[in-house]
C-alpha cells in the first residue's frame, strides 16, 4: 500500500506539473509565475516575505519573480494601505480577465470527482492534502536554503 501511495503521489505530482507547464505556456508564464498569480488571486495582496513563506522560495528568487510579473503587467508593487513603509504585491485584475476560463474544464472535472465522496472522506482527503502540502513546502524551503 505504501508503494502504491508513493507511486500515486508521484503520478499526481507529475500530472500537476505538466498541467501547469501547459497552462503557463498558454498564458505566457513560467510555472512559478503562474502559481504566484494563483496565490495572489486566492489570498489577496501579499508582501514579498509572505510570498516566500507561502512558496518556500528564497527571497532573491521571489524578488526576481515579482520583477517578471511586473514586466508582464500581471502584478504590481504598491504601498501597504495601513503601513506605507511596507510594499505589497497585487494582481492586475483587468490584465487577468479571461484567464479563469482556461481552468474551467479542470475545475468541472474535480467537482464531479468530489461528488463521489462522503463529507467524512473529503475531510480525510483535505487533511492529507494539507499535511502533504506542508511537507512539500518545507522540502522546497530546504532546497532553496541549500542553493545559497
Amino acid at each position: 500500500m505504501l508503494d502504491a501511495l508513493t507511486t500515486a503521489g508521484r503520478e499526481n505530482s507529475n500530472a500537476a506539473v505538466m498541467y501547469h507547464t501547459a497552462m503557463g505556456e498558454r498564458l505566457g508564464l513560467g510555472m512559478s509565475e503562474e502559481k504566484t498569480i494563483d496565490l495572489l488571486q486566492r489570498l489577496g495582496p501579499l508582501t514579498a516575505g509572505e510570498i516566500c513563506r507561502h512558496t518556500g522560495l528564497a527571497p532573491a528568487t521571489v524578488s526576481n519573480l515579482i520583477d517578471r510579473l511586473e514586466a508582464k503587467g500581471l502584478a504590481r508593487r504598491a504601498r501597504h494601505p495601513k503601513d506605507r513603509r511596507r510594499v505589497i504585491v497585487e494582481v492586475d485584475w483587468e490584465r487577468l480577465a479571461g484567464f479563469d476560463e482556461l481552468f474551467v474544464p479542470l475545475a468541472t472535472g474535480l467537482a464531479g470527482l468530489y461528488e463521489r465522496y462522503t463529507d467524512e472522506q473529503l475531510e480525510l482527503i483535505l487533511d492529507f492534502l494539507g499535511r502533504a502540502t506542508a511537507i512539500q513546502r518545507d522540502a522546497t524551503a530546504a532546497l532553496t536554503r541549500q542553493e545559497t
